[in-house]
C-alpha cells in the first residue's frame, strides 16, 4: 500500500532538517562539490559528513560522481534548490516580522 502524499512530504522535510544535510544543500546550490571540499566548509568529522551524504544520497536529494579517487556530490534535481532558496524566503520574512516586533518593544515607553 503506498504512503499518502503529506507522509511522503514529511519524510522529505526530516531528511533535510538535519543541519549538516542543510548545510551540504546549500554549498551544492553554488556547484557540485569533493568531499574535501565540503568538510573545508563545514565543521563536522568526515565519518559524520558521510553519513549525512548518504542520508542525501539514499533519500534521492544528491547525487555522486567518481573522479579518480574522490567523489563529487551535487544536487539531484534544481528542485532542491528550489526549496532551499523558498525556505531562505520564508525565513527572511518570518525574522522581518520578529524585528519588526522588537523595534516596536523597543521603542515603547516602560510600563
Amino acid at each position: 500500500m503506498p504512503i499518502p502524499l503529506h507522509q511522503a512530504k514529511a519524510e522529505l522535510f526530516r531528511t533535510m532538517g538535519h543541519p549538516v544535510r542543510v548545510r551540504v544543500l546549500e554549498l551544492l546550490q553554488d556547484r557540485p562539490r569533493t568531499v574535501r571540499e565540503l568538510l573545508e566548509e563545514i565543521d563536522v568529522e568526515p565519518s559524520n559528513l558521510s553519513q549525512q551524504l548518504a542520508v542525501l544520497r539514499r533519500a534521492g536529494l544528491v547525487s555522486s560522481a567518481r573522479e579518480g579517487s574522490s567523489v563529487r556530490y551535487a544536487l539531484a534535481t534544481s528542485d532542491v534548490s528550489d526549496v532551499m532558496t523558498a525556505a531562505r524566503r520564508i525565513l527572511t520574512e518570518l525574522l522581518s516580522d520578529r524585528r519588526d516586533l522588537l523595534d516596536e518593544l523597543l521603542a515603547a515607553p516602560p510600563a
